[in-house]
């Protein structure tokens, strides 16, 4: 059997598990792909609000803690940092062998604090702390308010997983958080060899959207578009790769990783394929290539064991990319107004994934009490 992990990982590519519960980590079902070569796992509101609503696997504890007077969103927290604790302790020997550059589980802020700059500080701070586990990354989302959080959490030493990211012009804004987070680290005397951060971009939710656009028009008549259908996505990550590219192997980085600095990996997220018209293993196939990650979740990561293509792509047809870009806006899709959209629900979906697990908590809550 070809063993397309191995193959990826030789490539340079990073493969976590978009995906945690509780089931995963007590059942070693966790610690069999770890040794497989998953190397890092991500969580957000919604794969939480599944976990923790969904069958009976937290309910012992739920049960305790309603017993003991605990409020919903302390239930919320006590399970979901347990989780993430244990996720981190698991994968905490890929932590030490790759010498912090690999090994780590991503948690969220509130999403509904995405706006509040301070408050995702404030709350950024004080999750690190209570987990207390080197290997975790607070999720924090690529919104005007959130990107001076990122800034200000790398100047402290806190590990950031910069989540969200749709644009390109966002994108370099991230890099230069992490850049400015990592003098400010560095200004101050403490060493900048340990901090680490990734930043997610997410790519098949673009597609979505800029393809929902260009059937519009294509219905209307303008049948020369159809070959732009599911080009976006993959043109802006290449275009992400090359920006990543331009700086982090440029002067621009280099006096910061001859002071031991990381480079900030780029995290290709949203890679389950929601057209089934394309490839299941569309998002995997056409993005793998040195010092990047590919965040999957059960069912993608399944497929590209089975069948998918470990070759590297990542930064093949680079002028095409641009050219299809450049083709959407002459086409008339303002790609801006498309990444902005997607921010904005991006944001909400996980603001209201995170409203229905504290509701589905405090209902369990109730009868448990």
């Amino acid at each position: 059997m070809v063993d397309r992990m191995r193959q990826i990982i030789d490539l340079g590519q990073a493969i976590w598990l978009d995906f945690i519960s509780r089931d995963l980590l007590r059942n070693s079902q966790l610690r069999e792909l770890i040794k497989e070569g998953v190397t890092g796992v991500t969580s957000n509101p919604s794969i939480l609000q599944k976990a923790i609503a969904a069958g009976s696997a937290y309910d012992d504890r739920l049960r305790e803690l309603a017993r003991d007077g605990s409020k919903a969103y302390e239930i919320y927290e006590a399970l979901a940092f347990r989780d993430i604790a244990d996720a981190a302790d698991q994968l905490r020997s890929i932590y030490q062998e790759k010498d912090g550059r690999d090994g780590f589980v991503s948690i969220e802020v509130d999403p509904k604090l995405a706006h509040d700059t301070e408050q995702t500080i404030s709350e950024a701070r004080r999750i690190f702390q209570t987990i207390d586990r080197p290997n975790v990354m607070i999720k924090v989302p690529a919104t005007e308010a959130g990107i001076p959080a990122v800034r200000t959490l790398i100047g402290e030493g806190i590990n950031v997983n910069v989540t969200l990211i749709f644009a390109i012009q966002t994108y370099e804004h991230v890099i230069q958080a992490y850049l400015d987070g990592l003098r400010t680290m560095q200004g101050g005397g403490r060493p900048i060899h340990r901090v680490a951060s990734v930043a997610s971009f997410f790519v098949s939710r673009i597609d979505t959207l800029v393809d929902k656009h260009l059937t519009e028009r294509i219905e209307a008549g303008e049948q020369t578009l159809a070959t732009l259908r599911g080009q976006a996505a993959m043109a802006s990550a290449k275009i992400a790769y090359d920006r990543y590219q331009n700086v982090f192997e440029s002067d621009r980085f280099a006096g910061l990783r001859a002071a031991g600095a990381r480079v900030q990996r780029p995290v290709w997220a949203s890679t389950s394929t929601k057209n089934p018209t394309y490839s299941d293993t569309k998002y995997v196939d056409t993005l793998i290539g040195p010092d990047t990650v590919n965040t999957l979740p059960p069912n993608t990561l399944d497929a590209f064991r089975d069948h998918g293509t470990a070759v590297r792509t990542i930064d093949l047809d680079v002028d095409e990319a641009y050219a299809v870009i450049e083709r959407l806006t002459t086409a008339g899709i303002d790609m801006r107004k498309v990444t902005d959209q997607l921010l904005e629900e991006g944001v909400q979906k996980f603001a209201d994934s995170f409203d229905r697990m504290i509701a589905d908590i405090d209902a369990k809550r109730a009868k448990f009490a």
